[in-house]
């Protein structure tokens, strides 16, 4: 079975491109330049020398001997917090901006729930010396302030969204319209795996350096290319995507995707798309989505807002339904425990998107001797006023 996109964007019966009139000039252009750009020997070099030098790859591999013993199985995390920005959105941005700058663009937007992504469409549009502009709910803005500020250092003009429920969904929306508005000097840093084609694969192809750089390092600590498990948290899909990659074809390899149950699968306040959605379109791109009977996209909820999405990218709706990769989900409070876990036991603050990842590690029931891999997506930085009332309430 082949988990390769075809030449339309499709894997399975998702994917495509789902856009307005008006957006074909801005897509078509990208689909007819995008591999020859991204796979010229000039762009490999700038952007390897990049992702070394500047953002500080390769991400550590850390073997969690404390969290091992707790768990039961040996447990490898990845540790895409410790680069540069604190997440593994700088690897996506210093593609995206070097294929911007190639395409002769001098202006870029980009939307953000978690901030993670626009902290770094922020960094690398400093670094070019490029306008930018990012799109945030006004409800994001609030409870990741740090990020906002970050942003704004950067140069970055940051559009408080407040239409709709002032979500990462929302904010896509503004930034679809003002990319329309602004054909020709514009390009959209899509921050995950979603969105029309070929933004899936393009953000794919970028984020696959994490199991690229895992293989060699599994090599190299335990003699073997191959985990038996792989963990990461699922919102739109990128870090995840980016860890699959280059197992997709290696069966031995179980990948897992976490998603955000928010307050429970039946609680009516959950982001846990693949348990709960059905086919649809949502952002330009036929997926698995949260929507009502009549096709209205339903609200997702996830105290972490980069998991707060109705939908996921088409390469996870294909992995799901073809059965290559098993998605689960954890609820918000099971996630903080997890993270407070690892602060404590391995002195790791991770991000709440990536906690929900290391929240399944005790229901995995992978045995003394198998190695798991666990994606830290990012750093906890932003999410410090969410764990602090969560430790207030529970009176500790």
């Amino acid at each position: 079975m082949s988990y390769s996109g075809d030449e339309n964007g499709f894997f399975g019966e998702f994917g495509g491109a789902y856009i307005p009139e008006m957006l074909q000039p801005n897509v078509l252009e990208l689909r007819g330049h995008y591999l020859k750009i991204i796979e010229s020997p000039d762009f490999q070099v700038e952007f390897k020398s990049l992702l070394r030098d500047y953002a500080g790859r390769p991400s550590s591999l850390y073997f969690a001997g404390r969290l091992s013993e707790q768990v039961g199985a040996r447990v490898f995390l990845k540790r895409e917090d410790l680069n540069h920005t604190g997440s593994h959105k700088i690897n996506n941005t210093l593609g995206q901006i070097l294929l911007a700058k190639r395409l002769g663009k001098r202006r870029i937007i980009a939307e953000t729930g978690a901030g993670q992504h626009g902290v770094a469409a922020a960094t690398v549009c400093a670094l070019m010396g490029l306008e930018c502009v990012v799109f945030m709910g006004a409800l994001d803005c609030a409870r990741q302030s740090p990020n906002v500020e970050r942003m704004r250092m950067l140069g970055a003009e940051v559009r408080e969204v407040r239409s709709g429920t002032q979500v990462l969904k929302d904010a896509t929306n503004e930034a679809i319209r003002d990319w329309i508005a602004h054909p020709l000097d514009t390009h959209y840093i899509i921050g995950s795996t979603v969105g029309p084609h070929p933004y899936p694969d393009m953000v794919a192809r970028f984020q696959s350096v994490i199991s690229e750089e895992l293989k060699q390092q599994l090599t190299e600590q335990i003699g073997r290319e191959t985990p038996d498990y792989i963990l990461a948290c699922v919102g739109g899909g990128s870090n995840a995507m980016g860890s699959f990659y280059h197992y997709l074809d290696q069966p031995s390899v179980k990948l897992y995707g976490v998603e955000a149950a928010g307050e429970g699968l039946t609680s009516g306040r959950s982001a846990a798309t693949l348990a709960l959605g059905s086919k649809g379109v949502l952002h330009g791109s036929c997926i698995v989505l949260m929507q009502t009977r009549d096709g209205q996209v339903e609200e997702a909820h996830s105290a972490s807002a980069g998991l707060d999405y109705p939908g996921v990218g088409p390469q996870h709706s294909y992995l799901c339904k073809s059965g290559r990769a098993k998605y689960v989900s954890v609820t918000d409070d099971e996630a903080f425990a997890a993270a407070l876990q690892l602060t404590r036991i391995e002195g790791i603050i991770p991000a709440l998107e990536s906690a929900h990842a290391l929240a399944y590690l005790g229901k995995l029931g992978a045995a003394a001797n198998e190695v798991v891999v666990v994606i830290l997506s990012g750093r906890g930085d932003k999410d410090m006023a969410a764990y602090l009332e969560y430790q207030k309430k529970q009176g500790g």
